[in-house]
């Protein structure tokens, strides 16, 4: 056992104990300067003990016992408190996202059902729209962190369940897994309903961890929003790209089994259309409408030369240095994304690549 520590403790002078208001009346306070010299003075003794559990003792009837010094934490994620069984990893001193989480299993757990397909089995008919949507339900709900237990929905609590959820999967899969039922894309690529997937091989639960993309913040593409199952609860936060801590080693995926948007649908997650207040007719079939595929990074058509002139035609060109030409670049997803935001468009519904409802308004 170390030294005990004492620690004078002095009444109030005003203390109504009775104690306190018998001794007032029969003894003075000492000269100014010095301690009380008054019998109600107490010591206070505290012992720290090298066991953990050891409960602290006070001697004379002293207060509550001093608790032991709080272990130091490495600093954690925006809103994950800072006490929090999972704010850290398994080391203390590493700023790593304390996601544990569990192994591949089926809805509900062990026990539950159906039976899990084989990894990798593709699920096919979810658009953007219905997994941010399913994402959204998750975060109303503020669904507890958990790596053990199961929302009403079958899936797990930890955030590869979560995302098991958004993509509406028949398993829940884990960050080892979720790859095999995914296409790795690059960044430019990126559009709601992609996640970003770090999966430390390694050491599974030091660091592994990820987040659904649900559109980029502005056009520097520095910063998206993030839906992610993290402790306390479901969160939507706009994030650093691409996490806060090991930003190198998120890489983005897409889910093998999107699909487009449906007709006549359009949302956040809808790629360059409008949300639903704003959108128009059916969006697909619109006269002139190329396709997606001619405005991807890389795309050399005539349909970005037709694009870059309409935008010029518009006045949304000012990021032409020269052009437009047939080469899809920066300048013209800039020049898309400040049409849509003349729309009022916001968040994924300008992500400046340009949607069938996109093309309509452009061209009407």
């Amino acid at each position: 056992m170390e030294t005990p520590v004492f620690e004078e403790i002095d009444p109030a002078i005003d203390c109504e104990c009775p104690g306190c208001r018998h001794w007032r009346r029969v003894l003075p306070h000492s000269p100014a300067g010095r301690a009380l010299a008054h019998p109600a003075a107490y010591r206070a003794l505290v012992v720290a003990t090298a066991a953990a559990s050891a409960t602290a003792v006070s001697a004379l009837g002293a207060g509550p016992a001093a608790a032991l010094p709080a272990a130091a934490h490495a600093p954690h994620r925006p809103g994950v408190p800072p006490d929090s069984a999972f704010a850290d990893s398994a080391d203390p001193t590493s700023d790593e996202p304390g996601t544990p989480q569990g192994p591949r299993a089926p809805l509900y757990g062990a026990a539950g059902r159906p039976a899990a397909p084989p990894a990798g089995a593709e699920q096919t008919g979810i658009t953007r729209t219905e997994i941010i949507d399913r994402a959204k339900t998750w975060v109303a709900a503020k669904v507890p962190y958990s790596l053990t237990a199961y929302w009403s929905d079958g899936y797990r609590q930890d955030c590869s369940g979560f995302v098991s959820m958004a993509w509406k999967l028949p398993a829940n899969e884990w960050t080892g897994s979720l790859g095999t039922v995914a296409d790795r894309i690059t960044k430019e690529e990126l559009r709601p309903g992609d996640i970003l997937l770090f999966h430390n091989a390694s050491d599974p639960e030091k660091g592994s961890h990820v987040v659904i993309f649900g559109g980029w913040t502005d056009g520097t593409r520095t910063a998206y929003t993030a839906y992610e199952q993290t402790p306390p609860h479901t969160r939507r936060l706009d994030t650093p790209y691409a996490y806060w801590s090991n930003s190198a080693k998120y890489l983005p995926y897409r889910y093998k089994g999107v699909t487009e948007t449906k007709a006549g649908e359009a949302s956040e997650a809808g790629g360059g259309d409008a949300p639903p207040a704003a959108a128009g007719p059916a969006s697909h079939g619109v006269a002139g409408y190329p396709g997606r595929g001619m405005f991807r990074p890389g795309a050399d058509n005539v349909y970005v030369t037709r694009l870059g002139r309409q935008l010029v035609k518009k006045g949304f060109g000012a990021h032409y240095t020269r052009g437009p030409g047939p080469r899809w670049g920066e300048a013209d997803r800039l020049g898309v994304q400040a049409f849509q935001r003349a729309q009022g468009w916001r968040g994924g519904a300008a992500d400046g690549l340009p949607g069938p409802e996109t093309w309509r308004r452009l061209f009407s």
